[in-house]
């Protein structure tokens, strides 16, 4: 039995290639319907054999696939379209089901992938694409043509099947793919104008709600999509798809509630679609229901394999919804919990990098850079370039600059860096206090290079660490020479003015000034020159100085100062008496400081600011257990000996052997 392969395009040289190349072998005769190209498409064509007729634009893609129908000689016909090609694997499934004499036509498998050409991501679906040749078998509809409809009404009997296993790859919703062809307004023009001729056309609502969807007009598709779904059958093969855009298009008008009524109702007839439960996850996430957000994020990583026809996105039942897990227990302090759940997500996805982000938070690379390297490279290999200078950044990040350094040059032990990664290694040495190296490495950056300014002012940062005057002026005077925004030049005069006299205007930043100062300030604390870390700061207005309080109270706490951390969270509070994350920093300072008292207080502030936020909670249980085990102890040290306390006894001497049992367990 014969099948004929049909296809309508236009200018469709960058795609068409692929796609023939798959179907060579496979099918028997290709038929190609141009509708006016203007590049190599026909060539291309042409040259695998195909037959390709013309076919003068109408709007109608029916009709344009019509027309290949019409010239197909097979006794089955395959459609596919340019940005698409079969799985290597189809071929033999494609003979083996087209023997079926019961068949009518069948439902394949197609995966979608979507974002960018270097990272795609994939999520499946079915659609019918393979069907008997038969005159009386036609496409109908401008756009979204249907030909399955067409069949079932010329013959009510006709048998459909579903073959999971012949797979087409569909490249079309890649960004790159979308931006080129203009794909959303064309289809929405064309969708709109066939509504007017059926507007009681459920189908085309529901593709009607996807195209609004696409450009952003959330609540138009929400009435389409609610229009779509009223009465229709609980088995529509389209009511998943349709339940998940409803929500995401409350998710995006922030409608929290009325998402959630959707999800409970889509739950209702599909209890095991992933999406629902990842987006109940996420909508209770961004209230702050963290318990309930668990819950869901569970139920998602629970559910079994989704049927291609619900499209399930990637990774909802699994690293996104293991990543949110990790999130979460990281809230309720259970970082062992987080671990395991950041760990899952990688597994699933290595390419992910968010949760393997997290891991370097939690490993605390700064404190313990052989430990952290060793457990990294239990979970990940670092294998390529590319992956090298990935953790090396992200360890940047965490202020691990020895490590850092050590990916960096590993990842350009055989290939030279580009301009970014030199600048970073040259940070990294700076941190280790190897000041000429780095001036080698940004020497090394010429005039011409779009870093070339980074490079500079990383010059500038590198002799001012060294309290270097006249080079800090000399490279200073050369780069406001050059073209820079109000916030960088007023960041390079705050360095060309802090060492000697240090007499001179105060300069107001904006955000981006704002962020490179306190990025400075951190290098400096890192490297234990507090002193000099100050005096960055009587650089700027008080104004703007009130907006970096809190960042500099938490990197002082992070680096273990803490009366100066206390300051400046307390001048933060003094302002901003609001601020629930400036009470949590300052609790874990006093607890710090062994002050329980005033650490109790600031959480219980904390909390009645944000009573949602279970992080204070925890730390609270936990002081409170300190503040119990210190009574107990100076109990027993001012009574020793007294029979009525040695429950008192007994208690400490079974909490020790606990906590050592939990030690061990902790070290497995």
């Amino acid at each position: 039995m014969d099948i004929s392969l049909c296809m309508i395009v236009k200018n469709e040289s960058g795609n068409l290639r692929r796609c023939l190349q798959s179907a060579v072998g496979v099918v028997d005769e290709i038929i190609i319907v141009d509708t006016g190209s203007t590049d190599e498409t026909c060539e291309i064509a042409w040259n695998f054999g195909a037959q390709v007729e013309y076919f003068d634009w109408n709007g109608s893609f029916s009709d344009a696939r019509n027309c290949s129908l019409a010239k197909a000689q097979g006794e089955w016909i395959l459609f596919l379209d340019a940005d698409e090609e079969l799985a290597p694997s189809s071929a033999g499934v494609l003979r083996r089901i087209i023997k079926d004499t019961s068949i009518s036509g069948y439902s394949l498998r197609i995966e979608n992938y979507t974002g960018d050409d270097g990272a795609p991501e994939m999520y499946p679906d079915l659609v019918f694409r393979l069907f008997r040749n038969r005159p009386e078998h036609r496409f109908q509809g401008a756009i979204h043509e249907q030909i399955a409809s067409a069949i079932r009404l010329n013959a009510p009997e006709a048998k459909f099947g579903l073959a999971e296993d012949l797979v087409i790859r569909h490249y079309g919703y890649l960004n790159r793919q979308i931006a080129e062809k203009d794909k959303k307004m064309r289809n929405l023009r064309m969708v709109e104008a066939e509504l007017k001729k059926n507007p009681a056309d459920k189908l085309l609502r529901y593709h009607y709600g996807v195209e609004l969807y696409g450009i952003g007009n959330n609540r138009q598709a929400a009435l389409e999509f609610i229009e779509a779904a009223n009465g229709i059958d609980c088995n529509t093969v389209y009511l998943p798809k349709l339940m998940r855009y409803l929500v995401l298009c409350y998710y995006g008008d922030k409608d929290y509630d009325a998402a959630l009524k959707i999800i409970e109702q889509g739950l209702g007839w599909f209890p095991a679609y992933a999406d629902l439960h990842y987006y109940q996850g996420l909508l209770y996430y961004e209230q702050q229901e963290y318990g309930l957000a668990y819950t869901a994020f569970e139920r998602a990583v629970a559910t079994p394999p989704q049927p291609s026809h619900f499209a399930t996105l990637s990774g909802l039942r699994g690293f996104r919804a293991h990543y949110y897990l990790g999130l979460i227990a990281e809230l309720f302090c259970n970082l062992e919990a987080a671990l395991r759940h950041y760990l899952n997500s990688l597994r699933d996805n290595a390419g992910f990098i968010a949760p393997l982000e997290c891991i370097c938070r939690i490993l605390k690379p700064q404190e313990d850079p052989a430990y952290a390297r060793q457990a990294l490279e239990s979970v990940c290999e670092f294998s390529t370039a590319e992956a090298k200078v990935c953790i090396a950044e992200l360890l940047i990040n965490q202020s691990a600059y020895d490590l850092a350094y050590q990916y960096f040059s590993s990842a350009t032990k055989n290939t030279s860096a580009t301009s970014a990664v030199e600048i970073k290694k040259a940070i990294c040495l700076m941190q280790l206090r190897q000041f000429s190296t780095a001036m080698t490495l940004l020497d090394s950056i010429p005039a011409t290079d779009s870093l070339y300014r980074a490079a500079m002012f990383n010059k500038i940062v590198c002799y001012w660490l060294q309290g270097c005057q006249r080079e800090v002026r000399h490279y200073a005077e050369a780069i406001l020479a050059l073209a820079l925004n109000e916030d960088s030049a007023g960041m390079v005069n705050i360095l060309k003015n802090n060492l000697g006299e240090r007499s001179f205007p105060k300069v107001v930043l904006g955000k981006e000034g704002l962020f490179i100062l306190i990025d400075v300030f951190r290098r400096t604390v890192a490297l234990g020159e507090w002193e000099r870390a100050i005096t960055l700061l009587d650089g700027i207005r008080p104004e703007c100085l009130q907006e970096l309080d809190l960042a500099v109270g938490e990197i002082c706490w992070q680096y273990g100062n803490m009366n100066l951390a206390e300051q400046y969270l307390n001048r933060h509070i003094n302002k901003n008496p609001l601020s629930d994350a400036a009470y949590y920093l300052l609790a874990q300072v006093k607890e710090q400081q062994g002050l329980y008292v005033d650490a109790h207080y600031c959480y219980r502030q904390a909390i009645s600011l944000a009573p949602k936020n279970p992080q204070s909670y925890v730390h609270l249980a936990q002081l409170y257990e300190k503040m119990r085990q210190d009574i107990v102890k100076q109990t027993m040290e001012k009574y020793q000996g007294a029979a009525a306390l040695r429950f008192l006894q007994e208690e400490v001497e079974a909490k020790h052997v606990t906590n050592h049992h939990s030690g061990d367990d902790c070290a497995q």
